[in-house]
């Protein structure tokens, strides 16, 4: 099983921090859990609660463990089995956009890529107190991998 590989850069005032796993399912299947709002957190280890629907144009509340804060961002850019944006912040000051892509593979499965970026005049001040991203991320992409393969259940 292929570990999920993560990809970082960062300049003075961006932070991005991606990731890249193959899962052998269908765009449809795993398109169909991340979409899946209440469903979330039953596979998904690093999020606590989605509120909302996952469609074009929503405003989501999201909790993830760790934090007692509630992320809201908005969903756009919704191209179904292939790829949707999540936007959140306050730009010019922070922003931060979550880029979801699946890609089908002519074996049947999908190479799926999570990529944030951060950015805004904050950032050079609150950039040392967040979170590494990477592990976050592998296991987000693991937790998909894990769940995508096993089925619908």
């Amino acid at each position: 099983m292929k570990e999920p590989t993560i990809k970082k850069t960062s300049g003075a005032f961006t932070l991005t921090c991606g990731v890249e796993v193959n899962i052998r399912a269908t765009p449809d299947r795993i398109w169909a859990l991340l979409t899946d709002a209440k469903g979330f957190p039953r596979w998904n280890s690093t999020v606590s609660s989605v509120e909302g629907e996952i469609r074009e144009g929503e405003r989501l509340r999201l909790r993830v463990p760790g934090t007692k804060r509630t992320f809201t961002p908005r969903v756009s850019g919704v191209v179904a089995r292939e790829r949707m944006i999540w936007t959140g912040g306050f730009a010019p000051l922070f922003k931060g956009v979550r880029m979801f892509e699946l890609r089908a593979q002519k074996d049947g499965s999908t190479d799926f890529a999570m990529e944030e970026r951060f950015s805004g005049l904050m950032l050079p001040l609150i950039k040392g107190s967040l979170p590494d991203f990477g592990p976050v991320f592998a296991r987000y992409a693991d937790d998909l991998k894990s769940e995508a393969e096993r089925g619908p259940s």
